[in-house]
């Protein structure tokens, strides 16, 4: 039987700038503001849209933790990462240690919220897969990714105007929804997934290895798109005896408030 953990935390509200950490593991950034606790993301805290310029320059960051990986500088990495990259930071740069190649993603298209200091991006190179950056001590950080795209065409276009009140608020139940049908695999609390929805497999796999799930806490990551859906991210904390995974969630909550999982990553932490 699953156990059901809630975790309920405050949310930082910030206004930061932007920076990176260079082979050197010096800092070098752009103008910077008010700043966070180490390790969680900020809450969105300006009115303000990130523009393509700023999230071109986030995503150029990828390269320096690329590199911080290749030459073993696990203190690097971990400066370079927030929320769930953070958590997973020191694995991967164990795995990078031992020879494993790392991934560079390229050709991106950048998802930008109407408001907030946190941005999606799609890669769509060499595989299709969702990266998120958010503001944390005056820097951006890479908080999660890569989140493979499942199957299909990901959503790739974010709308420009403020989305509809109704869906936003549908929009902050979604890691709610995701940690009930989890740990419900009979099926009782009502929460449904297409027939084909990968959360199905995930749902069976924890059931069978009698895992607790609890939430990733994270200011709300969700973003209007184009064609009045909104995209979604969030994380979970799976721990089984002494082993514990995170899996970080992509999903695309409709107009109509069905809900489906786009993009999926899970990861030994």
């Amino acid at each position: 039987m699953l156990t059901l953990i809630t975790l309920f935390t405050g949310l930082t509200l910030v206004t930061a700038g932007c920076g990176d950490t260079g082979s050197g593991g010096a800092t070098r950034g752009i103008s910077g503001g008010a700043t966070t606790s180490a390790g969680q993301p900020s809450a969105p805290a300006s009115a303000q849209r990130v523009d393509a310029a700023t999230a071109a320059r986030a995503f150029a960051l990828l390269a320096d933790l690329e590199a911080a990986k290749a030459r073993g500088d696990c203190a690097a990495v971990a400066d370079l990462t927030s929320w769930a990259a953070k958590t997973l930071g020191g694995r991967a740069c164990e795995a990078t240690r031992n020879g494993r190649p790392a991934r560079a993603p390229a050709d991106p298209v950048y998802l930008l919220p109407v408001a907030g200091d946190w941005f999606a991006v799609l890669a769509k190179t060499p595989d299709p897969a969702y990266y998120l950056f958010t503001k944390e001590e005056g820097r951006w950080r890479l908080a999660a990714g890569p989140v493979p795209v499942l199957s299909g065409e990901p959503p790739a276009q974010a709308a420009t105007a403020e989305p509809d009140e109704a869906l936003v608020r549908r929009a902050r139940l979604v890691p709610q929804r995701h940690l009930t049908y989890l740990t419900d695999p009979a099926g009782v609390n009502g929460v449904r997934f297409p027939a084909k929805d990968r959360l199905h497999a995930l749902r069976a796999s924890l059931a069978e290895q009698a895992a607790d799930v609890e939430l990733l806490d994270s200011p709300p990551f969700h973003l209007p798109l184009a064609d009045g859906s909104m995209l979604i991210f969030d994380a979970l904390s799976v721990t089984r005896k002494k082993a514990r995974e995170l899996v970080v969630l992509g999903s695309v909550l409709s107009a109509g408030n069905k809900l489906t999982t786009v993009a999926l990553a899970r990861a030994g932490a």
